[in-house]
């Protein structure tokens, strides 16, 4: 299946050539069947007994999970939160609902250096006031958690005085 601007052509069904308008929705429901069972970002872990765990590396995951739900690729609006360079800096990335056929142009990203209350009040804005799902706000404030907590330098350790009796040595 190939999916060009809206309309995608239906040559493994038998109908070569002809054209069937469909909606967003449905081209990334398409485009999740097309790529299901394998691409780069799959992650596959033995679970208990037989169950086999589906995990997703998709950089605009918050979840890690592996389903239409939470998918970068398929879903129109995503929220991507990662460590922003050298500095103690955290990038918020997300995507833009008119370039979805630029991925060049596709993401809105901002840098925060701010110390840690304000950006997650910044980020929990972002993901509520945007009309996102509901649910990404925790997943959100939970990834920007981590990355911070990551970023901290660790304090090096101070040198431990003996604690041992002081010989006094005075005058006999």
């Amino acid at each position: 299946m190939s999916i060009v601007e809206g309309v995608f052509t239906l040559e493994k069904l038998g109908c070569h050539g002809t054209r069937v308008a469909c909606s967003q929705r449905q081209m990334d429901n398409t485009l999740l069947k097309a790529v299901k069972k394998n691409n780069c970002f799959l992650v596959r872990q033995f679970g208990r007994g037989t169950a086999s765990l589906q995990f997703s590396k998709e950089p605009n995951n918050l979840y890690n999970l592996h389903s239409y739900k939470h998918s970068g690729l398929a879903n129109k609006k995503t929220v991507t939160i990662q460590s922003g360079g050298k500095d103690q800096s955290v990038l918020l990335a997300t995507t833009k609902t008119k370039k979805q056929n630029k991925p060049s142009a596709l993401l809105h990203k901002s840098l925060m250096k701010k110390e840690f209350p304000r950006m997650a009040k910044a980020v929990k804005n972002q993901v509520t006031y945007n009309y996102y799902m509901p649910d990404l706000t925790k997943a959100a404030l939970a990834r920007l958690s981590t990355v911070h907590r990551s970023l901290k330098v660790a304090k090096s350790s101070f040198k431990k005085r003996n604690r041992q009796a002081l010989k006094v040595r005075g005058r006999k």
